[in-house]
């Protein structure tokens, strides 16, 4: 057999590609199928994939650099093991849970893979054929499958690798099309409102330059000055210059995707298109699924069922649909294409320009966005919206608890196949909880046998999920979700960032005995490990609030990188547009509430008379709120109020902010840190002031006393950490509901004491002029 050539790199490569994504986007064929156990996170993959390297003798390579071309298109990636001396390429796949079980066509990807690579080593060495391999290793048992290997000829592999070029190729300049187009576009993009308000343009300079040198930026840029316009304009300029290949706006809410929308739209001038850019808006899994009720493979879903099939003409059609590609209009692409909306999004985020959803979907311990950077390279830009939010949240990803009544359910609906394995665990739950009658108590470490019995679970229910899956009740899935995320989070917990704790519940009724199953918890307590490696893999990462002070707190906390830019955008508002009063003779400490609700209406009641026009008042828990509405309501019947329900639904939210109208006259009661305290715009004359009950201190709790003591042993601030900070967030946030236009003036009354104390005071906005008024009494007394 003749010796094929080496192939030439192109000399000019108008296109470069990752095996995996050639492979992912060029071999996958069939049915979308999660039946099989979710695979080891990436640091697992990465251990695996060494402890294969070490077993391999003396003369074995591993992460071997490979790339070739194919008319105008490269394709590189690193091989996973090559053995020169058995002529052998090696592709590694690691896994939890029977492998049998594991779908044809996830085995069909794993060959094509390393088929490309076997012939980018066949095009770089001469080699006329080569060996293929491909080596599983079970992560849990830290042990071989037995190999399966085949000889493939170097015309073979070259035919192979040329189907997949060919099918990629048509994509592939279809893309470099737009994304010369799109950086065209961009160079010319003109600021959409002409000029810059007081304040944005300094915002959108320091994003611009933080672009250009790579570095992160914390910025406190007060409400009113266009944040997220003044944040993605620079971004979107920097994106041809930069070589960006996408930008991220995460939000906490999804509230907040609508005004990325509407920004984006703002970009096109009465005479110039908009940007050539394709937007697209990622949600939650339960909030874009069809059937809900039916599992994600193809003997359930018909949306499942030959998803890769149908998803090349789907994805063509999405990328030439005009405007973004928001849930809904994403939905209905699917639906004409039969297939499944959420992972049509998910598969659409690898061509999208811009990608707007939750914080998850970058923070997350299993995120899709850091993982796709991860995989392909990419250079991305991440803005942070309401990036206070984020302390909170990323501890909420790196959290996980097993409570009782979600294993109570799953014991109740498991099949008989999973019975023995949920026995065990009972038994072993049980005892933990014997161990230690205390309501609440810290542990250094996860009793082993804990720890086996829940992997007997994981275990027993992947099996069954491959076999069986129609077995398994909707009570079941969820706990084993939440063994899933247990287990993955215990592999990498450390006392440095986390706790682990038992709480066992209050009991039932007076007189009985506590619950003997507690609650057990992985609570992050420090985000930083896990925030700080995802804010590095982008080009530049803004995060960006209104309220970020003292930034030292998020710094720390999440891990920000020493050489953050950081920016505190002066206000545009002067002192004379808000009056700040605070009103020192009431103090809202637990005990004291119930003297307060009368002397609160009395103050509200005073501020309505003396200027009429719409209120909020925010009070620091339902209770307490009720409470203070039924006084003000008893007192003053004739003045118009209306309150915060528990749990509203949109159109309840809507009705509560559509009493809120221009010229009119009342008083709204909520919660702080509710829906109404952050995130919702009544400018102009629909909201003309607020009034804050509360310093927003969190409760005073086991949990967070543990999380005191810790943070103070890290940072030496735990009680601010804990307490001061995240109350003070609130009360801020709140405040800034009343301001809302720079033409916008109002009043704010901060009801309690503690608001004249120094350490309290400085928290607040420097702009404000604070007054202290003396009177709490009755109108008129």
């Amino acid at each position: 057999m003749s010796t094929p050539p080496s192939v030439p790199l192109p000399a000019a490569p108008a296109y470069t590609v990752a095996v995996r994504a050639l492979c992912e986007f060029a071999a996958r064929r069939g049915d979308l199928d999660h039946r099989f156990t979710p695979s080891p996170t990436a640091d697992e993959g990465m251990a695996g994939h060494q402890a294969v390297a070490r077993r391999r003798g003396p003369g074995y390579r591993a992460e071997v650099p490979l790339q070739g071309g194919y008319k105008q298109l490269l394709v590189r990636g690193r091989a996973d093991g090559i053995d020169d001396a058995r002529e052998l390429l090696e592709e590694i796949k690691t896994f939890r849970g029977p492998l049998e079980q594991m779908p044809p066509n996830h085995r069909e990807l794993h060959w094509a893979q390393a088929k490309v690579y076997a012939w980018l080593h066949c095009a770089a060495t001469g080699a006329a054929a080569c060996n293929v391999g491909l080596v599983y290793f079970d992560i849990d048992r830290q042990a071989e499958a037995p190999a399966l290997v085949e000889r493939f000829t170097a015309e073979a592999l070259q035919r192979f690798f040329a189907q997949l070029c060919e099918c990629f190729l048509l994509w592939a300049e279809s893309e470099m099309r737009h994304r010369t187009l799109r950086d065209a576009a961009l160079r010319a993009l003109t600021f959409a409102h002409g000029t810059f308000r007081v304040g944005q343009r300094e915002l959108a300079e320091a994003v611009f330059v933080a672009a250009r040198r790579g570095r992160c930026v914390m910025a406190q840029a007060p409400t009113g000055i266009g944040k997220t316009i003044g944040t993605i304009f620079p971004l979107l300029k920097a994106m041809p210059e930069q070589a960006l290949d996408k930008l991220f706006f995460l939000t906490a809410k999804g509230s907040g995707r609508a005004v990325v929308f509407d920004a984006l739209r703002a970009m096109r001038g009465e005479d110039e298109p908009a940007p050539r850019l394709r937007v697209i808006e990622l949600v939650a899994r339960d909030k874009a699924c069809e059937h809900p009720d039916k599992a994600c493979h193809g003997e359930s879903c018909p949306l499942a069922q030959g998803f890769y099939d149908r998803l090349p003409q789907a994805r063509s059609d999405a990328v030439q649909a005009p405007g973004p590609l928001s849930a809904e209009s994403l939905r209905e692409i699917a639906r004409r294409h039969r297939v499944c909306p959420y992972y049509l999004g998910q598969e659409l985020a690898r061509w999208c320009d811009v990608i707007v959803g939750d914080y998850n979907h970058y923070f997350d311990v299993s995120a899709l966005l850091f993982a796709l950077t991860q995989a392909n390279g990419w250079r991305v830009a991440v803005l942070v919206d309401e990036a206070h939010n984020l302390v909170d949240r990323a501890r909420a990803c790196y959290t996980a608890a097993l409570e009782p009544p979600i294993f109570d359910a799953a014991r109740r609906a498991a099949p008989p196949a999973l019975k023995k394995a949920l026995a065990r665990l009972l038994r072993v739950w049980n005892a933990l909880g014997r161990e230690d009658d205390a309501a609440y108590r810290v542990l250094s470490a996860l009793p082993a046998r804990f720890d086996k019995a829940v992997r007997a679970v994981i275990d027993a229910t992947g099996t069954l999920l491959a076999s069986s899956p129609q077995a398994l009740d909707a009570a079941v899935m969820d706990f084993y979700f939440a063994l899933l995320h247990f287990v993955r989070l215990h592999e990498v917990f450390d006392e440095a960032h986390s706790l682990l704790d038992v709480t066992r519940a209050a009991p039932a009724r007076r007189g009985s005995r506590r619950p003997s199953r507690p609650s057990v918890c992985l609570r992050n307590v420090i985000p930083a490990p896990f925030v700080k490696p995802r804010l590095a893999a982008a080009r530049t990462a803004i995060l960006f609030s209104a309220t970020l002070t003292p930034m030292q707190y998020y710094a720390e906390t999440l891990g920000v990188p020493a050489d953050a830019a950081r920016l505190d955008v002066p206000s545009p508002y002067s002192a004379d547009q808000l009056a700040v009063r605070i009103v020192p003779t009431l103090s809202t400490r637990y005990g004291d509430r119930p003297a307060t609700v009368l002397p609160i209406a009395h103050v509200i009641a005073r501020q309505l008379r003396r200027q009429r026009g719409n209120y909020l008042a925010f009070f620091s828990s339902h209770d307490y709120m009720e409470q203070a509405a039924d006084a003000f309501i008893a007192c003053y019947p004739d003045e118009a109020a209306w309150r915060q329900q528990r749990r509203m639904d949109e159109c309840e939210r809507a009705a509560f902010l559509e009493r809120f109208v221009a010229g009119g006259h009342g008083i709204g009661f909520a919660v702080l840190g509710g829906v109404f305290a952050e995130g919702i715009d009544l400018p102009g004359t629909r909201l003309i002031g607020a009034f804050i009950t509360t310093l927003g201190l969190p409760q005073v709790n086991p949990v967070n006393e543990a999380l005191r003591q810790r943070l103070d042993r890290a940072f030496g601030a735990g009680f601010e950490y804990v307490y001061l900070y995240p109350g003070l967030r609130k009360v801020v946030q709140a405040a800034g509901r009343v301001l809302r236009s720079p033409t916008d003036v109002g009043s704010i009354h901060l009801i309690d004491g503690r608001f004249c104390r120094p350490a309290v005071r400085q928290l607040l906005p420097s702009w404000w002029r604070v007054e202290v008024v003396a009177s709490a009494g009755a109108p008129g007394a």
